[in-house]
């Protein structure tokens, strides 16, 4: 395993007051980098003062998009311990998201090493307030400087942190989904299934149709037919029709979510009935009409679970749950994240301190 050295800062930067902390805005003092040259492998493994690094305008990432990145995060329990939550599925779904884009495989345990270290560095920043997190993005960017497509032959590996409170300003207060029917994000045989930079540059147009509109995501169809449910923007997507949820199957398209996959494991722990299936536009609409659509939630890292309390399609708007917060999206949202702070057993064994 490479060894990894340590630059502290000199100067540390000033954090921000935990009240105010928003998604994504504010960064810790060190970051983790890692080089990679074909022939040499990966090499010169570092954490560093968070800094701007020089890249040539013709690294390859800005002409051909060969980016992929991940998203997870550190919880600090009541008892100031400090957990993660399943990590090596994240490191995991990098490497799949970096075979399909040709990006060299990183071994998952050294980029845990790199990322326990990195956590051990920055501790401090890792907020206490109720809600909060550290953020944690590890991403892969394309280095060579060449213009020609072809796969690069150099890249960074690195990790970032930043503290964050909710992911939504409102909150786990539902939000309203706008059904997308013009454009298509992904189909079968593309790179729907990967946390790949480009596929988040083309879902920006229904995300912005959307917000012009006054809902807060884009819930995708499939790019085929354009009939069957597969994501959100940022999230899986659930169901709850006539007691059973029911969530789309992984057909090579949608993403496979870590939260997505916990909590059909938790729910199964329940008894509640789940099916992994195709689940048409229609369908759901149908339900709401004939009374059967109990829930809606999204599932993901950030946002853990976001009831839906809202749907636009086609010109035609519906509710769910009143509006409100559904008995089971609040009963997966309380059980998750009490185990990821630790106030909750973990009967799964998915949470890992950091020591």
């Amino acid at each position: 395993m490479l060894k990894i050295n340590i630059e502290r800062i000199k100067t540390p930067k000033q954090k921000p007051e935990e009240g105010t902390l928003r998604f994504g805005k504010n960064f810790t003092d060190h970051m983790f980098l890692a080089e990679y040259e074909e022939g040499k492998g990966w090499h010169k493994a570092d954490i560093m003062p968070y800094a701007p690094f020089a890249i040539e305008p013709s690294a390859m990432v800005f002409h051909y998009g060969q980016a992929v990145f991940e998203g997870l995060k550190c919880y600090r329990s009541d008892d100031n311990k400090l957990y993660l939550f399943r990590p090596e599925k994240n490191f995991e779904r990098l490497n799949q998201s970096g075979e399909r884009m040709c990006i060299p495989h990183i071994d998952v345990e050294f980029a845990l090493a790199a990322l326990w270290e990195l956590l051990r560095t920055d501790r401090d920043w890792i907020p206490s307030a109720p809600g909060s997190s550290l953020y944690i993005r590890p991403f892969v960017i394309a280095t060579e400087s060449a213009i020609g497509v072809h796969v690069s032959r150099r890249y960074k590996f690195m990790i970032i942190l930043s503290p964050v409170g909710a992911y939504y300003e409102s909150g786990l207060a539902p939000v309203k989904i706008c059904i997308e029917n013009e454009y298509v994000r992904a189909v079968k045989g593309g790179a729907g299934h990967t946390k790949g930079a480009a596929n988040y540059a083309i879902s920006l147009k229904g995300q912005e149709k959307a917000e012009k509109k006054g809902y807060t995501q884009v819930l995708w169809l499939d790019g085929v037919e354009r009939k069957y449910i597969e994501e959100v923007g940022t999230m899986n997507v659930f169901f709850k029709i006539g007691g059973t949820l029911v969530t789309p199957s992984l057909s090579g398209s949608i993403l496979a979510g870590v939260t997505r996959d916990s909590v059909i494991q938790m729910a199964k722990s329940w008894g509640l009935p789940i099916e992994e299936r195709r689940i048409a536009v229609q369908e759901v609409y149908e339900a709401y009409e004939n009374g059967t659509l109990e829930e809606a939630f999204g599932t993901g890292t950030a946002a853990v679970i976001s009831p839906i309390g809202r749907f636009e399609w086609d010109g035609r708007e519906f509710g769910v749950a009143g509006g409100g917060i559904g008995p089971v999206s609040q009963r997966l949202y309380d059980e998750l994240t009490g185990i990821q702070y630790g106030r909750n057993p973990d009967p799964f064994g998915w949470v890992r301190e950091v020591m």
